[in-house]
């Protein structure tokens, strides 16, 4: 008892001496965790990729390992162990190029018809605003041709063309210098980005392809350095968290593919202009929940009272009725029932997540307060049974 009582002091010690050299030294030890997560961030964004490529490539290897399984079912008894396991891993390597495949062709597709849709899409809004300048000048010169304070005003103004030319230059050779330093930093940038971004493809590729040997590995140490009950509850809120983060993810691209085809259809229908253009923008911002489809309002409400005013007032109903067919429908059953968390909590994890990370907070803090909720109810659930309290509420409000 006097050595695990001397033990708990030293962790104790060690633990006050670290928080007080992070209030003392609070700009080196911000220094350092800056250091340590520029170091770690191409291996964090790998392991982001890797979860997000891993939700469609389970499905894909499931489905071709239950073919092959199907077709060779009549040899298993034939079947070396190792041949089996050099057909998981073809298939694992086959779904990985297929889902990268599928993912490259979707962006593609969307970057060719986009870019074009956008370049037409400005000609036409520039050929507007030139239109309305127009008419707005023709407007005042009508109505004040014949106001002598404005002509009188006009003739006033004097402007030096060769001072004002000579001004121009000497700014245009001022900035020259800080122009190219500016550039050069910009190609630094790009780079540095593109390699970190390579870097964390090639290693969210070897995670997908040896997932099963890092999850044995990971296990392994956790039960080396953790008691067996804090290390079965780790595993529990790892599993939970997995399950939910995946549910989410799915659920909330499937729930995006979905809006954009609606409006797509509704827009065609009501001959809306930018139908495909606006529906494209209003399915990749729903990604963002709750906030998300209303940026792409915003986007599609500019694009169109520009070009026709009326079909922008048809869009906004059209707009309100399909969000409200999409939230009280759709999200609760494709989004909703992976996440599990009722509505206030889901406002409430977006406000707080856009606040701290911005859209990737938005992303992250739904699945994250889909476990905290999960995890709370069950402690909460364990208390009352300990104090005998369970009787007290039902099942439907447990």
């Amino acid at each position: 008892m006097m050595k695990q009582w001397i033990y708990e002091i030293k962790k104790l010690i060690i633990f006050g001496s670290f928080i007080v050299l992070c209030f003392w030294k609070f700009d080196v030890v911000l220094a350092f965790f800056s250091a340590v997560l520029n170091i770690l961030f191409p291996f964090l964004l790998g392991g982001a990729i890797a979860f997000i490529l891993g939700v469609p490539m389970n499905y894909i290897e499931k489905r071709i390992q239950r073919a092959v399984d199907g077709r060779t079912g009549h040899q298993k008894g034939k079947i070396k162990k190792t041949e089996s396991n050099r057909t998981k891993k073809f298939v694992r390597v086959i779904s990985l190029f297929l889902v990268i495949f599928l993912l490259l062709f979707v962006v593609t597709e969307i970057v060719v018809y986009l870019i074009p849709q956008l370049l037409e899409t400005f000609g036409q809004l520039g050929e507007r605003v030139e239109y309305v300048i127009q008419r707005l000048y023709q407007y005042m010169e009508s109505h004040f041709r014949n106001s002598s304070f404005l002509l009188m005003m006009i003739d006033k103004i004097q402007i030096d063309e060769k001072r004002a030319f000579d001004t121009i230059l000497k700014f245009l050779q001022k900035r020259s210098d800080d122009a190219i330093q500016d550039m050069m930093n910009t190609i630094k940038t790009i780079i540095s980005s593109m390699t970190t971004f390579l870097l964390a493809v090639v290693f969210a590729c070897y995670v997908l392809l040896q997932k099963e040997k890092l999850k044995i590995q990971a296990k392994m140490a956790l039960y080396a350095f953790v008691d067996k009950g804090r290390a079965d509850a780790a595993c529990e809120v790892f599993t939970l968290a997995y399950e939910t983060f995946a549910g989410f993810l799915a659920g909330q691209c499937l729930e995006a593919v979905i809006l954009g085809i609606m409006f797509m259809l509704s827009m065609s229908i009501l001959h809306i202009p930018y139908a495909v253009l606006i529906s494209i923008v209003i399915g990749f911002t729903a990604l963002v929940p709750v906030f998300g489809s209303i940026v792409g309002f915003a986007i599609g409400f500019l694009l169109i009272v520009i070009v026709d005013p009326v079909k922008a007032i048809t869009f906004t109903i059209t707009f309100f009725v399909l969000q409200q067919i999409e939230g009280n429908f759709i999200y609760p059953h494709v989004v909703g029932s992976s996440v599990g968390l009722p509505s206030i909590w889901v406002f409430s994890a977006v406000i707080i997540g856009g606040r701290l990370l911005g859209v990737i907070g938005m992303l992250i803090f739904i699945p994250l307060a889909s476990v905290s909720y999960a995890l709370m109810r069950e402690i909460i659930k364990i208390l009352h049974r300990k104090r005998r309290v369970e009787h007290l509420f039902t099942k439907k409000e447990a």
